[in-house]
């Protein structure tokens, strides 16, 4: 992928690492939405990819929304719409991701930079990292439905009506993150997650990140009945048979992503 310009792709034992590049805190740019939703859309039809990782390079995750960005894109009619649409769908390629997903916090991620680790997969963070909704000092919203999904409610909107952020190993208390580490250790904690979720069949992993995403807003009675029937279609593969042979003949599986 060597026509991206913000981002930094690396493929390397199935694992795709994606690095935020956009000076001096990885604001959202406009380059970098773009380029962070056609990397992910050419990830999902990767098959040497199993997992991905996504982090930011110098000391922040991604400081929001490039607000003077902004103001040089939405100069007429329909251009905050257009704008509100590339927003969206750069979050929605992280969750929307055939692969798997882990963010590695590795600065503070901000408004959109939390919008890209709630869409995430797995969340493992830095002490130096934390997450936070600060577009109440702009006079602006972002990313409190996303945030949603990671806090509880009086949480939330203390973070979202103060511009409040919450630190690395209070994420980690809070269940939020799968692990707080020392800086220099983040990445490899992040690759050894991508490392076990690689070593599983890619076609279970991808058809398990779907079904989880479809039913996460489902009933109980009807999520669990389409976890069920993707369960099927899942056993019917390649790599099911291989799996339940390789278990049953006490050795390790080699898959084929079919």
């Amino acid at each position: 992928m060597n026509d991206l310009t913000q981002l930094h792709v690396e493929i390397a034992d199935h694992v795709a690492t994606l690095t935020m590049d956009a000076p001096p805190v990885n604001a959202l740019t406009r380059t970098l939405n773009d380029e962070l939703t056609l990397a992910l859309d050419r990830i999902s039809e990767l098959d040497d990819v199993r997992a991905v990782i996504l982090t930011g390079a110098g000391k922040v995750f991604c400081a929001g929304a490039d607000l003077k960005g902004r103001a040089a894109n939405i100069k007429g009619p329909g251009d905050l719409p257009a704008h509100a649409r590339r927003t969206r769908e750069c979050f929605h390629a992280i969750r929307e991701c055939a692969k798997p997903v882990i963010a590695a916090i590795n600065g503070a991620a901000l408004g959109s930079g939390l919008a890209m680790v709630a869409s995430s997969d797995i969340i493992v963070t830095s002490e130096k990292g934390s997450l936070g909704l600060p577009e109440v000092d702009v006079g602006l919203l972002g990313g409190c439905r996303h945030a949603m999904r990671l806090f509880p409610h009086s949480r939330l909107r203390r973070m979202a009506l103060t511009g409040m952020r919450v630190g690395g190993a209070e994420l980690l208390r809070l269940g939020i993150a799968e692990a707080c580490t020392a800086p220099e250790e983040l990445m490899t904690v992040a690759r050894e997650i991508a490392a076990a979720i690689a070593s599983k069949s890619p076609v279970s992993t991808r058809m398990g990140k779907h079904t989880l995403n479809v039913i996460e807003d489902m009933s109980l009675r009807d999520g669990y009945r389409y976890e069920q029937d993707m369960t099927a279609q899942i056993g019917k593969t390649d790599d099911a048979k291989e799996a339940q042979a390789a278990f049953r003949e006490k050795r390790a599986p080699v898959f084929t992503g079919r």
